[in-house]
């Protein structure tokens, strides 16, 4: 086991929180947990991901707003953070059409205290999420973490682009370690239940009928939550470090010329088309969906398919939980917990 650490994690109540907090856990390390426990879905989900970290005596949690600068200071001062892992933030594609600036207080405002905590604390490194949507109107697939990304088709996209260039600058002034992870369409247990696969399944049970966009021609990289939650435990460890030169840089690494700072993808390196994914979760569940086949919704992206090459060659480590693998999974957690 690696030498226990004290981690700072935000969005410890959310999805991905909350199993990369278990995965740290169960490692020995001591993890403090930073979460606001907002309504934007149901948030006994919430404190039922808390209550479970909360049964291990090395897991403690602040419950506040990633804009409430005072309360992140004072936990950070108090907790002396050897690494952070920033995953709070106003998630979701389609509610950033309607809300927006819900996305600017939390994963502009929000993101910029956790980077100032990293840097008042010189942390041995910070880790940020971002996200597959930063590659917006990029038609050339796999995505890598090399390509241009100026092109963001919604609110939620240039928010998460906008975390990257606050960091990256940071990374320069102030030599922090600093890693960005992408991430693609995660699902599994404990999931959110304002994504797809979650809707999907609750629907396919009651028999109502789910809505297919794109007449479900949309193409994901599926990602199974342990997998990702794998990745970013081995980032941790694979701290970036300023280069020399520019031509130290080997090709397809996206560590920056002029900081210790490094984009990374997550992602299982397969897309998968919805429909499939649909089928996966109809074998599953034992039940037929009624579909109704729908047209293109606005800023959505017909496909995202990462390039994990970066990933692989840092920590040796590709994802690879086949769909109806993980599908089947998330059905045991969903069947169990909401006693369906």
């Amino acid at each position: 086991m690696s030498t226990p650490r004290r981690i700072l994690v935000t969005g410890t109540a959310g999805f991905i929180g909350f199993h990369l907090a278990r995965l740290l856990l169960a490692e020995g390390h001591v993890v403090h947990g930073f979460d606001g426990m907002t309504d934007y879905y149901d948030v006994s989900l919430k404190r039922a991901r808390h209550a479970a970290l909360l049964q291990n005596q090395h897991f403690a949690v602040t419950e506040g707003l990633l804009e409430d600068q005072p309360l992140l200071d004072r936990t950070a001062d108090a907790f002396q953070p050897d690494i952070i892992v920033h995953l709070a933030g106003q998630a979701g594609v389609r509610h950033s059409l309607d809300a927006p600036r819900a996305y600017i207080d939390s994963n502009v405002m929000g993101s910029f205290n956790v980077i100032e905590a990293a840097r008042r604390h010189g942390v041995a490194h910070l880790l940020i999420a971002s996200s597959s949507s930063v590659y917006g109107a990029n038609t050339s697939m796999p995505f890598a973490e090399v390509d241009k990304a100026d092109t963001q088709l919604t609110i939620y996209g240039a928010t998460k682009k906008a975390g990257e260039s606050m960091a990256h600058a940071y990374a320069h002034l102030h030599d922090l370690p600093t890693t960005m992870f992408r991430f693609f369409t995660v699902y599994g247990p404990w999931g959110r239940p304002d994504l797809a696969f979650f809707k999907f399944a609750d629907a396919i049970l009651d028999g109502r009928p789910i809505d297919i966009y794109n007449h479900g021609q949309m193409y994901r990289d599926f990602t199974y939550v342990d997998d990702l939650v794998r990745g970013i435990r081995l980032l941790i460890d694979a701290v970036p470090q300023r280069p020399d030169s520019p031509e130290d840089i080997t090709a397809g690494d996206s560590l920056s010329p002029v900081a210790p700072y490094r984009i990374v993808n997550i992602g299982n390196s397969t897309k998968v088309r919805l429909l499939d994914f649909i089928d996966a979760l109809e074998t599953s569940l034992g039940q037929k969906a009624v579909r109704n086949y729908m047209g293109m919704q606005p800023g959505d992206l017909e496909a995202t398919w990462a390039n994990a090459d970066l990933l692989r060659q840092l920590t040796g480590y590709q994802p690879q939980t086949d769909v109806q693998t993980g599908i089947d999974a998330f059905v045991r957690w969903f069947r169990d917990y909401y006693d369906k």
